[in-house]
């Protein structure tokens, strides 16, 4: 069989094309929601890990720890198979919660890291010239913070998207388990596969691109 025929097996035939576009759009609506839920959460955690209230800052510091160091899939599986097995909640839903739990404690840790590095002395003179605590933050503190943790949570963006790939452990039906499934029936599991892993890469700088984008507006 020739390799143009291969390929037309695999992505084309039987509406082949259109089941990866269906596993792609799963994989970008989990990683989305994800990240935005994420993103807020970890924010939050960080302004507990980083306050004066000692039991919320031990607690943020807990979760931060646990999640970090428990492995994506175990906790998906813990959330679906028990935590939520008797809820009725959709395997979609218990993703986003699970990614989002697991991105929140990255995003604590690299804000935190962020403001351990930010120049303190440009916050007192702001508070110096007059700046309320409100403006110094959104004036000074925020656009340090955001250019330090910019590097990091691009990666962390990126690095969420690979975690979603184990999602088809709860039955949901995302971009790795429509490549893991056409293999199987079109016994071509190597050209399939490098096709999936394709789209993967294409996926992440897909989110350089964004990044590196906002970064050549920001310097103009």
């Amino acid at each position: 069989m020739e390799f143009s025929e291969v390929l037309y097996k695999i992505f084309l035939k039987d509406g082949g094309w259109l089941t990866i576009l269906n596993g792609l759009w799963v994989t970008v609506q989990i990683s989305a929601l994800s990240l935005l839920l994420g993103t807020i959460f970890g924010s939050l955690l960080c302004f507990f890990r980083v306050g004066k209230i000692k039991p919320l800052r031990i607690a943020a510091q807990i979760y931060i720890s646990i999640i970090r160091g428990s492995p994506v899939l175990m906790l998906l599986m813990l959330l679906f198979y028990g935590v939520f097995a008797r809820q009725g909640l959709s395997p979609l839903f218990v993703a986003v919660i699970t990614f989002s739990m697991h991105t929140a404690a990255h995003v604590a840790e690299l804000l935190r890291s962020a403001m351990m590095a930010l120049d303190k002395g440009q916050v007192e003179a702001a508070r110096t010239l007059g700046f309320s605590k409100f403006q110094a933050f959104k004036l000074v503190t925020l656009p340090q913070l955001a250019r330090i943790a910019k590097p990091v949570y691009q990666s962390t963006v990126v690095n969420l998207i690979q975690w979603t790939s184990v999602v088809g452990y709860v039955t949901i039906t995302d971009l790795t388990r429509v490549i893991n499934n056409i293999a199987s029936r079109t016994m071509q599991p190597m050209i399939t596969i490098t096709g999936g892993m394709i789209i993967y890469l294409a996926l992440s700088y897909l989110v350089y691109g964004i990044f590196h984008l906002t970064e050549r507006r920001r310097a103009q």
